[in-house]
């Protein structure tokens, strides 16, 4: 524990502004290190774990640029998430799609019949998708994950 402090001391990453889950490297590649992550008992007292799904099993997996660090594979590491970052990410992949979607029925349901400005409301999800797809690289820098070795 001693040790675990010290490496978030000099992340400069205080306890109570990171979500941190144990997990175990199951592939590495050149610019990425994928982190098979276990059950965490921080997810108990987590607000968001209905929407963030990592509390539930054991099989969700995350990727983690490399950094040139010396990992090797079924090491066991933990790995750090800003709170703000992961209630950023739970807005963006979930409340404002729903807002757009809300947003978009009732407009279009004044001017198209209902069925018509249910569907619309359910296409509009497409571009929107599209484009989150498009900024994955964008994506990945902002929503930035640290791995840890877990001593």
């Amino acid at each position: 524990m001693n040790m675990e402090k010290l490496e978030f001391d000099s992340l400069k990453i205080s306890e109570q502004n990171f979500v941190k889950h144990e997990g175990v490297i199951s592939k590495i590649s050149e610019n990425s290190i994928i982190v098979s992550l276990k059950g965490n008992i921080n997810c108990v007292g987590c607000k968001a774990k209905a929407a963030c799904g990592t509390s539930e099993s054991n099989d969700k997996e995350i990727e983690v640029l490399n950094k040139n660090q010396s990992y090797t594979l079924n090491e066991t590491v933990q790995v750090v998430l800003e709170k703000k970052l992961g209630l950023k990410a739970v807005f963006w992949a979930y409340v404002f799609p729903f807002i757009l979607m809300l947003t978009t029925l009732l407009i279009s349901s004044i001017f198209f019949k209902e069925w018509f400005a249910g569907l619309l409301s359910l296409f509009v999800l497409i571009p929107y998708y599209l484009m989150l797809y498009f900024l994955n690289n964008t994506l990945k820098k902002a929503f930035k994950v640290t791995i840890l070795k877990f001593n």
